[in-house]
């Protein structure tokens, strides 16, 4: 996306995605007054079902590439939404993020080598593409975690390895696609930062995100972050993402997730070309959420720095808590200060599936962890402590 012409209200902006990523951005561009074209294959996208239109198709189908193409712009709601749609329609419409940016987070390879490129550090990794190289893999990176190098997320194509033999096996089990090993690391912490960048270059980000991930998906996010988190850490993950957004020539919201390891040394751990779990807490807490600012980087809107005005907790509903059909009781959580429930429009409540996430803000951090541990409690979720012991455990 070249250029910062400023695309008014009124205009319509295409979605590549149809998810609840896909459908909160869509609230956001509705509030600002713009319409909205939405292109999922699936009747049922949450997205879809709120969107001025629903284009019910494949990514790569030329009819519906076409539709898109007659938007003021078009954006991507996940990062596996094909590239080259992304960039065929960028010879017709403005389109942020780039599909170059986007096939970089595609492959963690390839993103592996742009945190290099960038000055960043990550674990310890190596290239698995054949029974060869794991024979050949450096001991110092076992016990590790094998992750297929594509479409992989929320903990989805990955396996813990102890040792070679583990490693063979694992390496099978993923079907022998192209994978990375990462040496697994002490973790102190798991912290992400989601920043917008505009075609003019400006860049805003949010509060730096204190995530607790079980089973590798996230479970609660804590902002602002936690002690053990201090300033100087905030900062330094603040600037790193901004380098890496700068260094893509990112336009758009990109999250960077990063651990903190044991000793205070900051690894990125992998980037989302796209607004992110992690932020969704801003809907509630910030005068500008991660989803405004999608519109706004997409737009040439003015870039303004959000302003978090309150203490929020997030944590994420999924399918589990619906029992033999059952909904939860969110009455029972409603009569909570501070609580705000957000639910996507899914049906299908499987066990593992994002359904929703409900975030607790308060004036302060302490009266916001309280109310989430009730919540969690009246939820039947684990209790935030038990998460965040998970979550120090090595990864």
């Amino acid at each position: 996306m070249s250029g910062a012409a400023f695309v008014a209200p009124g205009a319509t902006l295409g979605v590549l995605g149809g998810g609840q990523l896909g459908r909160m951005f869509v609230h956001a561009a509705q509030r600002l007054g713009y319409r909205t074209i939405v292109v999922d294959p699936d009747p049922a996208s949450p997205a879809g079902l709120v969107a001025h239109e629903h284009v019910r198709a494949d990514y790569l189908d030329a009819v519906a590439l076409d539709r898109l193409a007659g938007c003021a712009a078009v954006t991507t709601e996940f990062e596996n939404v094909p590239a080259a749609a992304l960039a065929a329609l960028a010879k017709r419409v403005a389109v942020a993020p780039g599909a170059t940016a986007v096939a970089v987070c595609q492959d963690r390879a390839a993103e592996k080598a742009a945190f290099a490129s960038s000055g960043v550090a990550c674990a310890p990794h190596a290239a698995i593409a054949s029974p060869a190289d794991v024979e050949r893999v450096d001991a110092s990176l076992l016990p590790g975690i094998l992750k297929t190098a594509r479409l992989g997320y929320d903990g989805k194509g990955q396996r813990t390895v102890g040792d070679r033999t583990a490693l063979a096996a694992a390496f099978a089990a993923l079907g022998g696609v192209p994978c990375v090993l990462e040496r697994r690391l002490a973790l102190a912490a798991e912290i992400s930062v989601v920043v917008a960048r505009n075609a003019r270059g400006d860049v805003v980000h949010l509060p730096v995100h204190d995530n607790v991930h079980v089973g590798g998906v996230l479970a609660v996010t804590r902002v602002p972050a936690r002690a053990h988190v201090d300033a100087a850490t905030q900062a330094e993950a603040t600037a790193l993402a901004e380098r890496l957004a700068r260094a893509l020539d990112y336009v758009g919201v990109l999250c960077v997730e990063f651990f903190v390891v044991e000793g205070g040394a900051l690894v990125a751990n992998e980037m989302a070309p796209r607004p992110h779990n992690s932020g969704h807490h801003s809907i509630d807490s910030c005068d500008v959420s991660q989803f405004e600012l999608q519109v706004r980087t997409l737009t040439g809107a003015p870039l303004v720095a959000p302003r978090q005005h309150s203490a929020a907790v997030m944590l994420n509903l999924l399918g589990d808590l619906w029992h033999d059909g059952a909904a939860p009781d969110w009455a029972r959580v409603l009569t909570l200060r501070g609580a705000h429930l957000h639910l996507y429009g899914k049906d299908d409540a499987r066990p593992g599936r994002k359904m929703g996430h409900l975030t607790i803000t308060a004036a302060s951090a302490a009266d916001a962890e309280a109310t989430a541990a009730e919540a969690a409690h009246r939820l039947g979720l684990a209790p935030l402590a038990a998460a965040t012991r998970q979550a120090r455990r090595p990864r």
